[in-house]
């Protein structure tokens, strides 16, 4: 018995807040589809009374791990850790079948190549005639269990590349702070104007801007499905990196929720290590989500827009960092700009880094909710601040063949000050 996650699971009073927070009993109304059902089946199988085999590994594989339960849960569960623990178990102790357990790492490790996925893009989009943009059912398959035809690869926008940043970018005027930043993996490869216009904005308002070029995955996406080995590597591999420069940053800024969640928890990712621990914990009290740090120092005053924007929250922004009230402030900031709210604007996409890949059926009926509340706002332009959730609400929006720009909170703040 693993008496850490004996503990964790213990706080678990079966009240039942978690359900009405949790995206995918909404839509089931299935217990073991809802965080308490999850928690217990966990507790079980610690307990040695279950297994890990298919029921237990599917109403796992279903969980988003958005921790809207988190928010929600009066006992303050540590629900986000007690599933990781559950994933590693399946994921490295081969509780899962050989070929789908290969597969998912490859689909993981395509991702946090901007090399490979670059590559993997053009070549999707070579394919595009052929196959309408679909993931082989075979492929779907293989990862999922279905060969739902909705699963897809990102279309992107422009052109596919690798985007690269300057090492070191001076602040525009008085320079009042020294700050990192984390190119990322599908942000430097979708996003990569995302990238500049964070760089630009922290510029404007007297950040010096570090990204070291050696800065590779932060281990996100593999922490979230299980590999918790690999995760480690990368977050080792990240620090040394940021370790020349950490005595002169005052922050480490992130503008994608899913990495900026998991850096700020490198402390208890790597504490088990002699060499990292110190160095992980300090890394990680100095991560600092973009409108987090922006709102912590003072902006200077953008111009006007006269725009009518909405706002969704990335779970791994409200809900496992609690930043919720940050982004609103900030593109209030904005004169001119008339922030409205959508319904459930805190109830996950279904993007939740590669579910929609890997459970599709489920994905997409969360993005058809999604698009129904952001359609009925009116408003002209979503924004939101992590790079899966803009990928897929972007998809929703163009199957849908509705006219709304989705896009970065930090980019309506870029274009704001060239309005100045």
């Amino acid at each position: 018995m693993d008496n850490k996650l004996e503990s964790k699971t213990m706080k678990c009073i079966r009240c039942g807040f978690c359900l009405d927070a949790c995206p995918t009993f909404r839509l089931t109304g299935k217990e073991t589809y809802s965080p308490r059902g999850r928690i217990y089946l966990i507790r079980s199988w610690n307990e040695g009374l279950l297994p890990l085999e298919l029921p237990e590994r599917d109403a796992l594989d279903t969980c988003l791990g958005c921790r809207a339960c988190e928010t929600a849960c009066p006992s303050g569960v540590e629900y986000g850790a007690i599933l990781e623990i559950a994933r590693e178990e399946i994921e490295e102790r081969h509780h899962r079948p050989p070929l789908q357990a290969a597969a998912r790492k490859t689909l993981v490790d395509i991702l946090t190549n901007p090399g490979m996925l670059t590559s993997s893009l053009k070549a999707a989009g070579l394919l595009r005639p052929l196959t309408g943009g679909k993931m082989p059912g075979f492929a779907a398959k293989l990862l999922s269990g279905s060969s739902d035809a909705r699963v897809q690869l990102p279309t992107p926008e422009g052109e596919v590349r690798v985007n690269t940043l300057p090492e070191r970018s001076e602040a525009m005027g008085a320079k009042r702070h020294t700050v990192g930043i984390l190119a990322g993996c599908v942000m430097r490869v979708l996003f990569g104007e995302t990238n500049s216009a964070t760089i630009r904005t922290l510029q404007r308002n007297g950040c010096e801007v570090v990204a070291p070029k050696s800065a590779g995955c932060c281990g996100a996406l593999h922490l979230h499905i299980g590999l918790h080995s690999e995760a480690q590597r990368k977050a080792r591999a990240l620090l040394d990196a940021f370790e020349p420069f950490m005595d002169e940053l005052d922050a480490i800024v992130i503008n994608s929720a899913g990495c900026g969640s998991t850096m700020k928890e490198f402390g208890s990712l790597l504490e088990n290590d002699p060499v990292y621990a110190e160095r992980a914990k300090k890394f990680a009290g100095k991560v600092k989500d973009i409108t987090e740090w922006l709102m912590e120092i003072g902006i200077t005053p953008p111009g006007r827009m006269e725009l009518t924007v909405s706002y969704h929250d990335a779970c791994h922004l409200a809900h496992a960092q609690r930043i919720k009230l940050q982004p609103r402030e900030l593109l209030k900031q904005i004169p001119g700009l008339n922030l409205v709210e959508m319904e459930e604007a805190d109830t996950c996409c279904g993007s939740a880094g590669v579910y929609n890949i890997l459970q599709p059926e489920m994905a997409h009926k969360l993005l058809e909710r999604k698009v129904d509340n952001l359609n009925a706002t009116g408003a002209s332009v979503i924004a939101t601040g992590n790079p899966g959730c803009l990928a897929w609400i972007q998809q929703g929006v163009r199957e849908r063949g509705i006219s709304v720009r989705i896009c970065h909170p930090v980019e309506l703040l870029d274009e704001a000050y060239n309005n100045l």
